[in-house]
């Protein structure tokens, strides 16, 4: 009996596809509502927490503004470990924060659901607490940076550079400062906010010129040149400093022009006739050197009244620079002139001037240019200065440590130049003279040379 009407049921539901549907619908709908009230429920407790967690958060974020800096940064970690657990917390799945709490795992389809919450409740629960952290920080921050602003705005000027502390204890260690007397005055002492004057190490910068300056210095080279002599030599360096004044060119340029051309001059055998192409084609190169708006080639050809072409300049360049060897970078007597100018305690225009006439007169005689070397001519040209002026004491401590000489070893020299200076206006060579009795030279030229150094007054010993 039991049988048929098993047997008679299921046929029955075989034959009732719409029913055993409808059936079905009923259910999901059942389904989805119980699933919906369990989300629910589960968004109050995750809602309830986070609200549970937020004012306890906020209050250890909030820092009052009068406390002192180590409370302030103990409670800003607080904060911050705190911020980063509760969106640690976030962030984790919910069974797995239900189970730490001990309660029981949700199913997984209330897993669904919550994660759907979770992503909601997370957009809302985000956008304050980055806000709280971004406060914290950036005051804290701004609070650090302008401490230590402050700090290293009022200590930058009493910091001193690696440099001169290295310097200060390596000329301790070796005895200078103490040897140092009260007579040696400070010539840098004005330079020392100058970046630009280097105090730091420009003793050490004179002392390597001073052990190189021999490897450019030139030797007695007119037996070499059958064609030319001395007087032809000084006859071209009177043209050059016409031209360098014609062209307005710095002082630089000038000794550098005839250190190249003396240098060439002692390695090559020039013709009379290509002498002065020497001349400007050096004088194109320490332009280049040296000048920041140099002269072009087509104006040297123009001064020289077109005696070369553009061409024969280039090609003499190239020769020249071929047989130095692009060796350029030599001390000429200029560097040492303003140094030694400097130690000249007290100097003015007319004492600046001068030296530098006497040195250029120097520069032009061809028996001082080779005779001596560019430190020696310089010191020499400064005492003769001092002797021309009257300046007391002829030859100072301070001149003496700063130029390495003494009176004894600058005498013959500082006759020398004397010499040329008494006969300058009596010589052909008027260039060197119109130059410096000018009134903007301070007419040094027209000064009564020094007696003191002249030969008819050698044994009177007096200036």
């Amino acid at each position: 009996m039991f049988g048929s009407d098993e047997k008679s049921y299921r046929v029955a539901t075989r034959r009732n596809p719409e029913e055993e549907e409808a059936r079905g619908s009923r259910l999901r709908v059942f389904l989805s509502s119980l699933l919906a009230t369990i989300g629910g429920a589960l968004g109050q407790v995750v809602e309830q927490e986070i609200e549970e967690e937020e004012p306890e958060m906020a209050s250890r974020a909030i820092v009052p503004q009068h406390e002192n800096n180590g409370e302030v940064k103990q409670k800003n970690a607080i904060a911050d470990g705190r911020n980063r657990r509760v969106l640690q917390d976030i962030g984790n799945f919910v069974n797995e924060r239900a189970a730490a709490q001990g309660k029981k795992p949700i199913t997984e389809g209330a897993v669904v659901v919550a994660q759907a919450v979770k992503g909601a409740q997370r957009k809302q629960v985000d956008k304050p607490k980055p806000e709280n952290v971004i406060v914290i920080s950036s005051d804290e921050k701004s609070e650090k940076s302008k401490h230590v602003t402050k700090r290293q705005g009022s200590s930058r000027k009493d910091v001193k550079t690696l440099t001169s502390i290295l310097s200060a204890r390596s000329k301790s260690a070796c005895g200078l400062v103490n040897k140092l007397n009260d007579s040696i005055e400070n010539i840098d002492g004005a330079d020392a906010g100058n970046e630009l004057a280097v105090t730091e190490y420009v003793d050490d910068i004179y002392k390597f010129y001073k052990l190189t300056e021999d490897e450019g210095r030139v030797r007695d080279y007119m037996d070499l040149q059958p064609d030319i002599n001395a007087k032809m030599r000084s006859i071209l360096v009177d043209w050059l400093i016409e031209v360098h004044r014609k062209f307005e060119l710095m002082p630089e340029t000038l000794y550098l022009t005839m250190n190249i051309v003396d240098r060439f001059l002692s390695m090559k055998v020039v013709r009379r006739k290509e002498l002065q192409l020497v001349g400007i084609s050096a004088m194109l190169i320490a332009c280049k050197y040296e000048e920041i708006w140099a002269p072009e080639v087509n104006d040297f050809v123009f001064i020289s009244d077109n005696a070369y072409a553009r061409e024969h300049v280039l090609v003499m360049e190239k020769t020249i620079l071929d047989k130095l060897e692009w060796y350029l970078t030599v001390p000429t007597p200029y560097v040492f002139l303003v140094r030694f100018i400097k130690a000249s305690v007290p100097s003015d225009d007319k004492m600046e001037d001068l030296v530098f006439y006497l040195a250029e007169l120097g520069l032009m005689q061809y028996p001082s240019a080779v005779s001596y070397c560019p430190s020696m001519l310089a010191a020499a040209a400064v005492y003769a200065a001092r002797c021309t002026l009257g300046e007391s004491p002829l030859w100072s401590e301070t001149l003496k440590h700063h130029t390495g000489y003494s009176v004894e070893q600058l005498i013959e020299c500082a006759k020398l130049l004397v010499k040329f200076h008494s006969t300058a206006a009596g010589s052909k060579l008027k260039a060197l003279y119109r130059k410096f009795s000018s009134p903007d030279r301070n007419a040094v030229a027209l000064l009564a040379p020094a007696k003191c150094l002249l030969p008819i007054a050698i044994h009177d010993g007096e200036c």
